[in-house]
């Protein structure tokens, strides 16, 4: 009988570990490469993206600048599951959901009020160096705008 159970907790942990390194393409920190970028005008920039583990959960903590420039400061903790987790230190969202569609791909979904605001795609390189995140947002005046964001691993 111990043996069984040691098998079942080893067997448990292996797929612990399994889902945890699906998930470890996209830990780490992110730098913008605004040359390869193409941020629409008025888009918030990112700078800064650091995916870490908090528990059996996923951190997310973004800085950038907003359209006008100033400095931002946003965090998001949660699971790649596509459900709605809440955000914090951004007035223009209050939930965001990331949803994994294979190992380097993800989708991800921002809103604000229940109502989307931003949708799009993060696929990490092969190499798993650097990472693409493409989004549609709608700002406030309901003007859509499409914008490409690249990052490097650091």
């Amino acid at each position: 009988m111990k043996t069984r159970i040691t098998l079942m907790s080893l067997g448990l942990c292996f797929f612990g570990v399994l889902c945890f390194a699906a998930d470890s393409v996209q830990m780490g920190t992110w730098k913008l490469n605004e040359a390869k970028s193409k941020i629409s005008a008025g888009a918030p920039k990112n700078s800064t993206v650091v995916y870490a583990a908090d528990g059996d959960n996923i951190k997310v903590t973004v800085d950038g600048t907003d359209a006008d420039g100033k400095p931002t400061h946003n965090e998001w903790t949660g699971k790649f599951d596509g459900k709605d987790y809440p955000v914090t230190g951004d007035p223009t969202q209050d939930m965001r959901s990331y949803k994994k569609i294979n190992a380097r791909t993800m989708a991800l979904t921002v809103k604000k009020d229940g109502k989307v605001a931003t949708s799009g795609r993060i696929v990490v390189a092969a190499d798993g160096k650097s990472r693409t995140v493409t989004t549609t947002r709608t700002d406030s005046t309901g003007k859509k705008s499409t914008s490409t964001s690249v990052y490097d691993k650091s």
